[in-house]
């Protein structure tokens, strides 16, 4: 008898394994064989697969899951593959309606995609963040005309929602937690960042330029209506990443980029820095690419809500020691390393209006320089004097 129910579980498995392989070589020859206009079912159920799911060269192709709850692409077996799914050199994709997750690498990687759209979408590694998890969730990457709506990343070892090297692009709705960074823009244009809940990461939302990408120069980015709250997590980014730097307690840090709006946003209980407006330099990193530009300008904080009591900057990350060091529990909401360019200077030492930092109407709005530009880095005198920073700039997008 219990020969018999060995040789028939055996039997139902390999059954059961064997559907599995049917079910994948099904859907990547329908990605394979997609035609204009196609939309590629996903069916309801766990459904295990062992490689990479990857969609190119294709016009006009939707995704689609039958629900977020109902349709599960487990790559936790992976075996060839760096991502979940990619999508490279296409226009007009939308995925949808589906959950995907404990992929190597990236769970959702698009690249040269002119037309794309995410919506309905959790994206998550499960179990405790660590630095193997893969470094993104949602990763569109020198991509045109990005929609990422009502989606949950959770769990990425870099970024929950990362936008690279893109233009017109908005994040709305979405959910990121458990990441090192909950969304991240980064050398991207023409972005909108709003109304996404952005809680429990190290970082809540980065806007950055970074050297030596193709795309040199981001900016025109607006994040406003955003609740983010709570970005006290420990980073497990692995030793190297440029976000291996941000502090457990950053809810908004913009670094080294231009022309970015943040307003009307709740930041709260940030331990460390609430918004930290930075160049490269604080890094410490060496620059090699020459036409890079280091310097964050025309930048408006206003209108959010920051909250009141005290904070407790980590003691994990240098910055987080300095602000300890020089602020104790009394971290101010917005700080600014006061690094310029000198070529942004009008004759009597003031900046020119156009490059100016300015910073208005922020209820528990408490500010600093840190003026890491004297004496060395870190080394400088505190200034909580706001007056050179109380300017406006137009608003972005106002009339979405």
């Amino acid at each position: 008898m219990q020969r018999l129910l060995f040789i028939f579980n055996c039997l139902f498995f390999t059954h059961i394994l064997s559907a599995q392989a049917d079910i994948e070589k099904q859907l990547q020859t329908r990605l394979i064989l997609a035609q204009d206009g196609d939309v590629v079912e996903l069916p309801a159920g766990t459904i295990a697969l062992s490689n990479t799911l990857w969609l190119d060269a294709k016009n006009n192709i939707t995704i689609r899951g039958a629900g977020q709850d109902k349709t599960v692409l487990s790559f936790k077996n992976q075996k060839q593959g760096a991502e979940g799914i990619k999508v490279t050199n296409a226009e007009n994709i939308v995925l949808e309606n589906f959950t995907i997750e404990d992929s190597k690498g990236d769970l959702i990687k698009t690249q040269a995609v002119k037309g794309l759209a995410f919506r309905d979408i959790t994206a998550r590694w499960n179990g405790a963040p660590k630095e193997t998890n893969g470094a993104y969730a949602l990763y569109p990457v020198q991509c045109q005309n990005v929609r990422i709506e009502r989606c949950t990343a959770i769990g990425a070892s870099d970024a929950g929602i990362y936008v690279g090297q893109s233009d017109s692009v908005w994040v709305t709705k979405c959910y990121a937690k458990n990441n090192v960074a909950g969304i991240e823009i980064e050398n991207t244009t023409n972005a909108w960042v709003f109304e996404n809940f952005a809680a429990y990461n190290t970082g809540g939302v980065l806007v950055f330029d970074l050297p030596d990408l193709p795309k040199k120069r981001g900016g025109h980015v607006k994040v406003w209506k955003n609740k983010i709250v709570q970005n006290n997590f420990k980073n497990f980014a692995p030793k190297g990443n440029i976000v291996g730097k941000v502090p457990p307690g950053t809810g908004v840090m913009i670094l080294a980029t231009n022309d970015v709006e943040v307003c009307d946003n709740f930041i709260l209980d940030n331990k460390t820095a609430s918004t930290a407006i930075v160049s490269y330099f604080i890094t410490e990193n060496p620059i090699k690419d020459k036409s890079y530009n280091p310097y964050p300008s025309a930048i408006y904080i206003h209108d959010n809500v920051f909250s009141e009591g005290k904070r407790s900057p980590t003691l994990k990350n240098k910055m987080g020691i300095l602000f300890r060091l020089k602020f104790g529990r009394k971290v101010p909401h917005i700080l600014y390393d006061g690094i310029q360019n000198s070529d942004w200077l009008a004759a009597d030492g003031s900046v020119k209006p156009e490059y100016r930092i300015c910073i208005r109407n922020n209820e528990n709005g408490t500010f600093a320089n840190i003026r890491a530009d004297k004496i060395g880095l870190f080394k400088g005198d505190i200034s909580k004097d706001l007056k050179p920073y109380d300017c406006e700039h137009h608003s972005l997008f106002s009339n979405r």
